[in-house]
């Protein structure tokens, strides 16, 4: 039987984005509402549909070889894993999550010494233990099922530590951040045995290097245009490349062209001062991978 990969696809949130950068990576994935195994046009691969909180776990058996979840949940099962690659998903947000300590806006709590004795509420049990343990600070953890900001709210808990991005949703509900405990982004990670075999290496560093191109590749779009050739510096410097752009005499011309990669968002505005300095025959092209 040929060798096969087998590769956590993260069920929730990070799915659909997953799924669409893997078919803009050059692999077709299809999931069924009725299956937790995901097809894929590679015979070289097998998927699965993992939550990502279990996903550390699931690797570090090699119950499966290599998967996609956030580092917070890696750390929270202190899962003896790889991490190849982070994998920050631009579609889903370029920012880290934060894990925050959080009280009611009326706690006289200002560090988390001054929690001592009380009762902490979180998804993160886990991390949160270690971390208090860590700081010879005595706290009760309970794990919370959701809905963690009405906790602290309803007086259930003295504090709670909750994800969060930008902290808009913890000020709408009248609570303070004390202070962050963490920060996560996706990341891929591998079974060490996995990671060991020759095969199997070479397998995840082929997805990942794809996947990784695929992701820069997320908002940038590719712009040529033809310009005169005495105007070559002026046009080099405005545009906004990820390195100096490329330039080619046109045959039998005085006349270059002249392409360059660049963010999308900044295309409306480069093109007047293209015109401005000469340029036509601009067109720009969308991107698929920047490797």
């Amino acid at each position: 039987m040929a060798s096969k990969l087998k590769f956590g696809i993260p069920k929730g949130s990070l799915e659909t984005a997953t799924v669409d950068l893997f078919k803009q990576a050059g692999w077709s994935v299809g999931i069924s509402s009725r299956s937790y195994f995901p097809t894929i046009d590679d015979d070289e691969m097998k998927c699965s549909l993992i939550r990502p909180q279990e996903m550390g776990k699931y690797v570090e058996r090699g119950t499966i070889d290599v998967g996609i979840a956030g580092r917070d949940w890696v750390a929270e099962n202190q899962s003896d894993v790889v991490e190849v690659c982070q994998m920050v998903y631009s579609k889903v947000s370029r920012r880290p999550v934060r894990w925050v300590l959080v009280v009611a806006q009326d706690s006289k709590v200002e560090k988390p010494e001054d929690l001592k004795g009380a009762t902490i509420s979180t998804e993160l049990v886990g991390f949160t233990q270690r971390y208090f343990a860590e700081r010879n600070i005595p706290v009760t953890v309970e794990f919370s099922w959701g809905a963690t900001e009405a906790k602290v709210v309803e007086g259930l808990c003295d504090a709670i530590v909750e994800v969060t991005e930008t902290g808009s949703t913890i000020r709408a509900n009248n609570l303070r951040i004390v202070c962050d405990l963490m920060e996560s982004v996706p990341v891929m990670i591998a079974h060490k045995a996995a990671w060991a075999d020759p095969w199997k290496r070479a397998k995840i560093e082929q997805i990942a290097t794809l996947l990784q191109s695929a992701l820069r590749a997320e908002g940038m779009v590719g712009l040529k245009l033809n310009a005169p050739a005495d105007k070559i510096d002026a046009i080099s410097k405005a545009l906004p490349s990820l390195k100096n752009p490329t330039v080619a005499h046109l045959y039998q011309s005085d006349w270059v062209s002249i392409e360059s990669i660049l963010p999308e968002k900044e295309v409306r505005q480069i093109i007047p001062v293209l015109l401005r300095l000469g340029a036509q025959g601009i067109v720009e092209y969308p991107l698929s991978k920047i490797i």
